[in-house]
């Protein structure tokens, strides 16, 4: 076998061989996070079936192992399933994603404690360097994390420690599925992975899509241990080099490393359905007012400013009446992040693309062409230092007021108010309990 293409080089087989097993990755994965957090502040909701909506309560995106033995899928629209969870007395949830975020951020603070390098990956998930060790040594640390977490947030997390990240997400499902291991599966001797990567199917390996899962099914590889057996010029005929690393990955070599720093962004995005349909121009400018705001506030807490913004607006591809769609892009005169510029030239925009006699349900903008402070490229014709320095510090402080009593409470307003009506159907709402102090839960006395 030649030299292969691992990590962005060409590396020699005799170095590669040499990563085997020389590393040890742990995923740490929240159980059920979106139902865990409900249950942290309602403790009747323990071993009842409970299940969260998406935006606009449209579809199911998380359920308890209750809800999930009562044959209720992921993704399932709710109207076509709320006859059963009213039969089974199902509890049901609009997404909070403000308490969830903060629950998340808890808990990440709390992993690194445990590691001194982590990768968030996802909202639920993140990948910790684990010390060097003994398996007995990496239980104990992988309990005592899980105690923590437990203890301090009620969140119960389920860890999977592996010689590489897709492995240590193979190891984290088995944990997470079988219960009698304690919340901890430890992929180390080569009959214990081979024997469990056998029972695990091809659509459930990190990195292969429905598409790819499907292709491989048809070519007779229907588990992850059939596809770590693979012929690698197949594989890389087949999956391209990504599925390639992801089969080098299954075979314990470590080819995917530990992000210390999340990966820049290229655009931020803030969009939402409505929770009613849309008409008038009015509803649609104090729509796309927010959502830029919002957006804007994420361009400044990373510090980075926008070169060019995108709006756009649907009627969507479904329902009665006829469709419109469209979307446009505006390069900024300068980058910046102050959100009235923004708003100026947001609204602009949507003047352009609004056509009336259509029933809109969505709006939204993206920033693209983001750049650091220290890329930015200054006009000649820009606002002086002073004026600059007054916009940061007016900026400053309506983000300041806004973390702390919750997003919106300063807000910018449109000439004309339409009463917010559009807003996302949140019927099944639960508190904002650790970031609103107005919804606080409350304890009565007997």
């Amino acid at each position: 076998m030649g030299p292969m293409f691992i990590s962005g080089e060409w590396l020699p087989v005799s170095f590669i061989s040499s990563r085997v097993s020389q590393t040890r990755v742990a995923l740490v994965d929240c159980n059920n996070f979106y139902v865990s957090c409900e249950r942290v502040f309602d403790p009747s909701l323990a071993h009842r079936p409970v299940v969260v909506l998406s935006n606009n309560d449209g579809c199911i995106i998380a359920r308890s192992e209750e809800a999930k033995q009562l044959g209720i899928c992921m993704g399932t629209p709710f109207f076509e399933c709320r006859a059963h969870i009213r039969q089974h007395g199902v509890q049901v949830f609009s997404s909070n994603y403000a308490l969830y975020g903060d629950m998340s951020a808890r808990v990440m603070e709390i992993l690194q404690q445990f590691s001194s390098r982590m990768e968030v990956y996802s909202i639920d998930e993140a990948f910790l360097d684990c010390a060097r060790g003994s398996r007995e040594n990496h239980e104990v640390w992988a309990a005592q994390m899980r105690a923590r977490v437990l203890r301090c947030t009620g969140i119960p997390v389920s860890i999977g420690i592996a010689s590489t990240k897709t492995l240590a997400k193979i190891a984290a499902r088995i944990a997470k599925k079988r219960p009698e291991r304690g919340g901890v599966c430890i992929l180390d001797s080569c009959e214990d992975c081979e024997l469990l990567l056998g029972a695990i199917a091809v659509e459930d390996i990190w990195g292969i899509g429905r598409r790819y899962a499907a292709m491989l099914r048809r070519s007779g590889i229907a588990t992850a241990l059939k596809l770590k057996h693979a012929d690698d010029g197949w594989v890389r005929r087949r999956l391209t080099i990504q599925g390639l690393r992801t089969v080098m990955e299954l075979r314990g070599i470590d080819c995917i490393g530990l992000q210390d720093m999340p990966a820049p962004a290229r655009g931020i995005r803030s969009s939402r359905s409505f929770g009613t349909p849309v008409e008038d121009l009015a509803h649609l400018r104090e729509a796309l007012v927010e959502y830029i705001s919002i957006a804007a506030a994420k361009l400044r807490s990373k510090g980075l400013s926008a070169s060019a913004m995108q709006v756009f607006i649907t009627t969507g591809r479904h329902g009665a009446g006829p469709q419109y769609n469209n979307a446009a892009t505006l390069t900024l005169p300068t980058p910046g992040d102050y959100t009235p510029d923004l708003i100026r030239h947001g609204l602009n925009v949507l003047n352009r693309l609004y056509r009336p006699g259509y029933r809109y349900r969505k709006i939204g903008v993206l920033f693209t062409g983001l750049q650091t402070a220290c890329e930015r490229q200054l006009d000649l014709f820009e606002d002086s230092p002073a004026a600059d320095e007054r916009k940061k510090c007016f900026m400053g402080a309506v983000d300041a007021i806004n973390a702390r009593w919750g997003r919106g409470t300063v807000s910018f307003a449109v000439p004309v108010g339409a009463g917010r009506g559009w807003r996302m159907r949140r019927r099944f709402m639960s508190g904002r309990y650790t970031t609103c102090w107005s919804e606080l839960p409350m304890v009565k006395a007997c």
